[in-house]
């Protein structure tokens, strides 16, 4: 079975069992004072795979399902079945992780902030699918025309931005921010040689 597909049915699995479970909500949604003052560094992991409702889950695993595809076949292709896996993991799992502690520096004493959602690792395969294919065009909801997926990758990332710092929608724009900057640099750092490749189609 596909890993996309496998991350996919644990997320959902996970996100509607603490729908009806309080107790695993709590202890595992991303909590930055619990983490700083009960080491509870679990919870920027957990808090990845537990989502706010329905709408939260959908878009995201959507999205994951999409892209993931692409870079999972391009990770496997690379460096082979196992290691193609194991690479997807990390990148995955790592931006979930990665993305969330400037979130964790910036409210580690702020006892009623939560965040939760794959949100950090979902932007991370998106832009590394990017990475692979610049050229690819996309459909954002509600621009009503494709956008190549290098110039979508930038206008993210300044939208991204500007959220984090402006905050207040109840969004941790931060993670899509981080998220999405390690996925790019972390496919960079593995695949260096689809660089110059990737800089010629955008710029052609």
């Amino acid at each position: 079975m596909s890993i996309t597909i496998l991350l996919i049915i644990i997320t959902v699995a996970i996100s509607m069992y603490a729908w009806r479970n309080q107790n695993l909500m709590e202890n595992w949604v991303h909590h930055p004072q619990s983490v700083a003052q009960h080491n509870e560094w679990w919870r920027l992991l957990t808090s990845g795979f537990l989502h706010a409702d329905f709408g939260h889950l959908f878009f995201n695993m959507f999205s994951f399902y999409m892209f993931g595809r692409v870079v999972e076949q391009y990770f496997m292709a690379i460096f082979g079945p196992t290691m193609g896996i194991v690479l997807y993991l990390v990148l995955y799992l790592g931006a979930i992780i990665l993305s969330d502690l400037p979130t964790y520096f910036k409210h580690r004493n702020d006892r009623g902030y939560y965040s939760l959602g794959a949100s950090g690792g979902v932007a991370a395969i998106i832009f590394s699918s990017i990475y692979f294919n610049p050229q690819s065009e996309l459909i954002i909801f509600p621009i009503p025309f494709h956008i190549k997926g290098y110039i979508f990758g930038a206008l993210y990332l300044i939208y991204s931005y500007y959220q984090a710092r402006r905050a207040g929608d109840g969004i941790n724009h931060s993670a899509h921010f981080y998220g999405a900057l390690f996925g790019v640099v972390f496919t960079i750092g593995l695949v260096p040689e689809y660089f110059p490749r990737f800089l010629e189609l955008i710029l052609e």
